[in-house]
Formats: structure tokens, sequence, C-alpha cells
């Protein structure tokens, strides 16, 4: 394997299949609910994968060592993040792995409707420009709704997605209310939801969500996952489940 570093990028092991990442400390560096995502999405045999604002890549790397899907795309707005992406997807020698500069409010103008089995995406969590230091930088761009909100990605999912498709996403439990009401506005019915919890007895930081494209009112809302046990060790189930 080659791959090509520019300055102050660094090449990272992902412990899972011999794959590495380029990243950048300066930019957006990959977190745990990515891989939490990629723990709780699936792809049969076969499936067509896309990840909207893949960022350097992360879930179609680690979707393409831990499921049976066909092909997998990122698609980013950032035109650094997505340089970084491709040059890793490259560096594994990964040929089923495309990634795709441009707008999740675009994706009409880049896919064709309903081409995909699974949609994934790890949105900005943060509303609007709260807190935002400079609205340009590439690590509030990941973290704020700047450049698409969270009614943008439901939408895009939507038009790409296949009838019975699936739909992954990961956010903050504060705005599951508005996660259930964007999905019903697109006719994307909540399947499965998992809340995670940093360590036992403090309150859920994340929510993993499953919807189908059509489907059928029913959701199975699973068992809580606990990150970190009392010594702020992985707990048994991280360790054999959700950890690359």
């Amino acid at each position: 394997m080659e791959f090509e570093l520019k300055d102050r990028e660094r090449l990272d092991d992902l412990e899972i299949s011999g794959l590495h990442i380029i990243q950048s400390p300066d930019k957006f560096c990959f977190g745990m609910d990515a891989v939490l995502l990629s723990g709780f999405a699936y792809a049969k045999k076969g499936y067509r994968v896309i990840d909207l604002g893949t960022g350097t890549g992360i879930l179609p790397l680690l979707l393409w060592a831990k499921t049976e899907g066909e092909h997998f795309t990122g698609l980013e707005i950032q035109e650094e993040s997505a340089d970084m992406a491709r040059r890793s997807v490259v560096g594994n020698n990964i040929t089923n792995i495309e990634i795709v500069d441009g707008d999740i409010k675009s994706v009409d103008k880049l896919f064709k409707r309903q081409s995909f089995d699974v949609v994934t995406s790890n949105p900005p969590y943060m509303i609007n420009e709260h807190g935002v230091a400079n609205p340009q930088a590439p690590k509030q761009i990941a973290r704020h709704e700047i450049l698409c909100t969270l009614e943008d990605v439901v939408k895009a999912a939507a038009y790409l997605l296949k009838s019975n498709g699936k739909f992954f996403m990961v956010h903050r439990p504060f705005r599951l209310p508005e996660v259930f009401e964007n999905l019903g506005k697109y006719r994307l019915e909540p399947k499965r939801m998992r809340l995670v919890y940093p360590q036992i007895d403090k309150e859920p930081n994340m929510v993993l969500v499953e919807a189908v494209k059509y489907g059928r009112p029913r959701l199975n809302v699973e068992k809580p996952l606990i990150v970190y046990d009392k010594d702020m060790k992985y707990t048994e189930e991280m360790m054999r489940d959700y950890r690359y």
C-alpha cells in the first residue's frame, strides 16, 4: 500500500482488514459516533450504499470491511476532506468505493432517484451557527448546520433510497423530535432506535436510528448501549460488537 500524504496530514491504522485512513488534525477527524454507526448499520450482499457527508471517508471504509455491500459511495462537499478520502481509497487498493464531490442539497443533480439500497449519515448535530467562531472552518462545518440541515439530509436520503431501502443515522437525543418529524415527512418509517450512554449512570449523548422507506409503522427500541464501565474502559459489548 502506498498513501500520498500532504502537509500536516497523518495516516491512521483502522485496525480492521488492514485498512488505513488519511486525516488532518487541522480538519475534522472522525469520532466514536462514526464507529458506532458503522456497527449499527448493515448492507446485504449486492447492496449499493451511500454515505452523506462522508468527511474523510471513514464510514465507506468501515462498512466496506464490516458488510457484504457491493458498492460504496461517499458524498462530501468539502474538497479537502473529499481529496483525503479519495487518497485513502486508492492507498487501500479498494476498487468499489467512490468518493464524490458535491452538495447534499443537490443529490438530484448527482445521482438517479432510488439508486441506493442503503443511505448512512453522521450529520452536523448543532443547529445553525450557535457558538461558531469561523463558519468556514472545516470542523465547524462538520459540527454545525452551516451547509446543510437535518431536513436536507433526510430529504436527500428519501430521494436516493429504493422502496424499502434503509436509512441509518447517528444524532443527538435532544433532537429526536425533529428526527422523527422529518423522517415522517419524507416517508421514512423509523424501525430501530438505540440510545448510547457514555456510562450507565450518565444521560445518553447519542442515538442510532434506522428507518425504512415506505416501511410499516413499528419501532423497536433496542437495549441501551453503554460505552464505558465504571473504570472508564470499554464495556464488553463495545469491544465485541462496535469497536473496530
